[in-house]
């Protein structure tokens, strides 16, 4: 006889509800930049917000007195429920406004903007009310560090611990706390992310980018989206404006214990991480190559080739996916270049998405040493990464995720094409969505959108989007049998 664990609904609807209150706050933020641009026609937003922070108000009441306490299963079902429900009402903006008509186009424009994808199936993005936009971008930036980890400040204010929240939120290879009490490490999170965002917001400022504009480009790079105001992307933004969101985009994609080594000034430890080495040293070397490359066969000037190359790199290493040039214009082989780098991703502990550059070192250092092993078989050679001897465990579930995830990179391919899209194009659309990237190649290029896809094809990507925004294991542990038995 199977028996059947049993599960707190009561918490689970009762955390999605204050999380949903959280949401209807967020949307409230907008409203000034609507009345302000728009006036008072333009006030999905205040409805929208009042339609989310009632319902999650209406939730937590009817089920505040359940039990406080959350399972590890129950994490992970609050945290895979919670990015659907919260992307749901967050469609509720661009449908009541009339911006995207379409429920299913408005789920994944919104999707696409708490995972940090990045893929917009808009063609005309400056036609959109200035309060939607501000709404579009602000979807990264909660999604970016993750509405689980902000949760995990509060939630301790109602009797309720996070750390099954936290660590199914943020499930990578390392969890480094910066203090001993996750709702401290999840506020001093918080607190280097906002500092980050208004760094940058006063940066562009500087170059002449207006407030609104600036946080929106912000909210999208410190979140590694990607979605921009303009319909160029970046492109059209001084060099200035452009060196500023390559730095952005890189301190978005490294470990943010890194950045709070950075603010106490213990910069020797940043350096000694091997992880922080490799994602430097990787993509300046890519920069660099393709810089030299652009120069020779398209006669790029130097600045602008090494300037267009760093952007573009930096961009999809970290998942980003802001454009300053369409790459699918540079030499053809090139392409292969930008195809492999879909394949990174950022470093783990950061915002970027993909496969992450602490897993692509595991991986490597694990097969160099297996040919060690086979001449020497009775020799015990650990992998060692950042000095320290890595168990069989973690290296087992890196070489787990890398499986799965080529597994799923090849399904969701085969499945776009039968959709029926060409195969450069379902290609594209996977590793993009999967890797939280954006803009892929093919027909999804970096000047192209989604919205030519069918609809079953849109729901296929928004699935991958969410696989890959809390890498696979959250969410596809979800359709073990023994994850619901005793």
């Amino acid at each position: 006889m199977t028996l059947y664990i049993k599960i707190n609904y009561g918490i689970i609807i009762n955390i999605i509800g204050f999380l949903l209150m959280i949401e209807g706050l967020f949307m409230f933020t907008g409203i000034p930049f609507s009345l302000h641009y728009c006036g008072y026609n333009c006030l999905s937003l205040l409805y929208s917000g009042i339609i989310t922070a009632g319902t999650g108000l209406t939730l937590w009441l009817l089920t505040r007195k359940s039990k406080k306490n959350v399972s590890k299963r129950e994490g992970y079902i609050i945290v895979s429920f919670t990015w659907v429900v919260i992307s749901l009402f967050g469609s509720l903006p661009y449908l009541l406004s009339g911006a995207i008509p379409s429920f299913t186009d408005a789920f994944f424009e919104t999707i696409s903007g708490f995972t940090t994808t990045g893929a917009t199936i808009l063609s005309d993005i400056e036609a959109l009310p200035k309060g939607i936009l501000f709404w579009r971008s602000l979807t990264h930036w909660i999604g970016g560090m993750g509405i689980i980890v902000l949760s995990v400040a509060i939630l301790p204010l109602l009797g309720i611990g996070g750390m099954q929240l936290f660590v199914a939120e943020m499930p990578g290879i390392t969890h480094d706390k910066l203090h001993p009490r996750i709702t401290d490490t999840a506020k001093r999170l918080w607190g280097l992310y906002v500092a980050l965002t208004f760094a940058q917001v006063l940066l562009l400022m500087l170059g002449g980018m207006d407030l609104f504009n600036s946080l929106c480009h912000s909210f999208s790079t410190l979140a590694t989206g990607g979605f921009s105001t303009q319909n160029d992307s970046i492109a059209g933004y001084s060099g200035y404006i452009q060196y500023v969101i390559i730095i952005f985009m890189i301190f978005a994609g490294t470990n943010f214990t890194l950045h709070y080594l950075g603010f106490r000034g213990k910069f020797c430890d940043i350096w000694k991480n091997e992880e922080y080495r490799y994602y430097i040293s990787f993509t300046f070397a890519f920069a660099i190559l393709i810089a030299v490359l652009l120069m020779i066969f398209s006669g790029s000037p130097p600045e602008k080739a090494f300037r267009d190359s760093l952007f573009q790199v930096v961009s999809i290493v970290t998942t980003t996916g802001f454009i300053t040039s369409d790459y699918l214009l540079w030499p053809s082989f090139l392409w292969f270049f930008i195809f492999l780098l879909m394949f990174v991703g950022g470093s783990a502990g950061s915002t970027g998405g993909g496969i992450k550059v602490a897993r692509q070192i595991l991986l490597f250092k694990n097969s160099a040493l297996e040919l060690k092993r086979l001449i020497h078989p009775q020799a015990i050679i650990p992998v060692r990464f950042n000095g320290r001897a890595v168990s069989q465990n973690i290296l087992f579930k890196v070489m787990a995720f890398f499986l799965f995830y080529l597994l799923i990179f090849f399904a969701g391919t085969f499945i776009m094409s039968l959709i029926g899209l060409d195969f450069q194009t379902a290609v594209g659309s996977t590793v993009a969505t999967l890797g939280n990237i954006g803009p892929g190649i093919g027909l999804v290029g970096p000047v192209f959108n989604y919205g030519f896809i069918p609809d079953s094809g849109k729901w296929v990507l928004s699935f991958l989007m969410l696989l890959g925004r809390l890498e696979l294991f959250t969410i596809l542990i979800l359709f073990s049998p023994s994850f619901w038995k005793k």
